[in-house]
């Protein structure tokens, strides 16, 4: 067969899978879109649409590092297509880097002149990063900054007659407090702001007098149960205490992170496992995620949240607490728990991670950086981060982590799975995510592990999203980020 017809041939069946891959994408398939869209550049790998619609997939899944990479692409195989640089700008707002995406909304503009959608999302962008200018403009070095907490009183606070929500009495939070505010927040009632700062302060001084890696002991025939992202979700982390019972010394949990941002009920969450903490430390043991950060927050609604049911000053004592935060946990010196994944170098002992100074913002690179954004692959060795911090590692990473350590198993979570986890690595890594139906798209379930003692084999519990109130996810998020998503 000539060549020109073998092309033609490669094209239209490239333009077949394509209309495959926008139907995986419609219904929510997003890595069967990738797939597919993967088969259709294959075949054609000199058609723009094909890059920009995988970004655009690669959006939805949180890789914005390959969004990055694909929109990229895109522009590359055709300067003038406009999607190209709207994808690139897009992944580049959600990672924070608002001066890189402002550049690109500014070419979509100039390629589409009289698109009003085009210009709306330009101007959302320059008053994000004018914003940003303004607020580098006039923040104080690490090393001038006093601590928001140090000038909170909360007992000088009044509590008005007529507040009728959960009071704590004196200096200790009870179970019966803790119970009566997650009735009020399941009535969507707010707690006073006396409680909410005696429970957060309470909360920053326990945190501090911790380590970065903290050891967890389970005694013999005693269980422990480990909980990934709940995201905001409030009612599907009362569905969890409905399932497995409300944190206590016999019934003790870990959330692995990402308590916060995209579900619009992040205070909630919050403050919900930090009373539990404030009640009993040995009943809850809470990890720093990759959204305990300022920059995460700000975008994906936590901050927001915070300002519109309490104030600016809990906004600025929820990041300094999110510092204080432990980066892993080792259960029974034998399953090391840590938010995102290990390290771009081997030969990381435990005693490298008790060392890390943790007490600031995620950096960009390093142990920290690691610990709360890599991500497990399938291939050996070690690769770039599909959401472009961090990195992806194998499962000979894994296992030399584990060996070198004198582990079992590594369990994490930061990544949206089907079944609510996922087993990889020959069996040595575990992935839970505790966050069902995910932003109220994902149709993903929940999950979160039973460990028994002495032998901590891994019980798997998996579990579907519950009704909430009709308030969406990200309701309180930037107006630019509501824009793209």
């Amino acid at each position: 067969m000539p060549s020109m017809e073998i092309e033609n041939s490669s094209i239209s069946h490239a333009e077949e899978i394509k209309v495959l891959a926008n139907e995986a994408f419609q219904a929510r398939k997003y890595a069967q879109a990738i797939d597919l869209y993967t088969q259709a550049i294959e075949l054609n790998s000199q058609n723009a649409v094909y890059w920009a619609n995988r970004a655009f997939a690669h959006i939805k899944r949180e890789e914005y590092g390959s969004a990055i990479q694909d929109a990229s692409k895109a522009v590359e195989v055709d300067p003038k297509y406009s999607k190209g640089y709207y994808r690139r700008g897009t992944a580049y707002l959600a990672m924070g880097k608002f001066k890189e995406a402002l550049k690109d909304f500014q070419q979509v503009k100039k390629l589409s002149p009289n698109d009003p959608d085009a210009a709306r999302k330009l101007k959302e962008c320059e008053k994000a990063v004018m914003k940003l200018k303004f607020e580098e403009a006039i923040s104080v070095p690490e090393s001038e900054r006093r601590s928001i907490a140090d000038s909170i009183d909360y007992r000088s606070i009044d509590v008005e007659p007529q507040y009728s929500g959960a009071r704590i009495d004196g200096d200790v939070v009870t179970l019966d407090f803790v119970k009566k505010m997650m009735d009020d927040f399941k009535n969507q009632k707010c707690i006073h702001k006396r409680y909410a700062f005696q429970i957060v302060l309470q909360m920053r001084d326990m945190l501090r007098a911790l380590p970065s890696l903290v050891d967890i002991n389970v005694p013999h025939g005693n269980h422990f149960t480990v909980c990934g992202d709940v995201h905001g979700q409030f009612y599907d982390l009362l569905n969890i205490f409905e399932l497995n019972g409300l944190p206590s010394d016999e019934n003790p949990y870990l959330f692995n992170g990402d308590f916060v941002d995209r579900g619009s009920f992040s205070l909630e969450v919050i403050l919900t496992l930090f009373a539990f903490k404030c009640m009993s430390p040995a009943a809850i043991y809470l990890a720093r995620g990759n959204h305990e950060s300022k920059s995460m927050n700000k975008i994906y609604g936590f901050e927001g949240e915070v300002k519109s049911k309490l104030s600016d000053t809990f906004v600025e004592l929820f990041a300094e607490v999110f510092c204080c935060l432990p980066l892993a946990h080792v259960i029974n010196e034998k399953v090391f728990v840590v938010h995102g994944g290990l390290f771009s170098v081997d030969g990381v002992k435990l005693s490298d991670i008790r060392a890390i100074d943790r007490f600031c913002e995620p950096p960009e690179e390093g142990l920290m950086c690691e610990l709360l954004w890599s991500d497990p692959q399938p291939n050996p060795g070690r690769g770039p981060s599909k959401r472009g911090v961090g990195l992806s590692f194998g499962g000979d990473v894994t296992k030399r982590f584990l060996q070198e350590n004198n582990l079992d198993l590594v369990v994490r979570s930061h990544e949206v799975k089907d079944e609510g986890y996922e087993i990889e690595h020959d069996g040595k890594l575990i992935t839970v995510f505790s966050a069902p139906n995910y932003c109220d798209q994902m149709g993903n379930k929940g999950a979160f592990i039973r460990f028994e003692a002495p032998d901590l084999k891994p019980n798997i519990v998996t579990f579907s999203a519950v009704p909430h109130p009709d308030v969406k996810p990200m309701a309180y998020a930037n107006n630019f980020l509501r824009m793209f998503s």
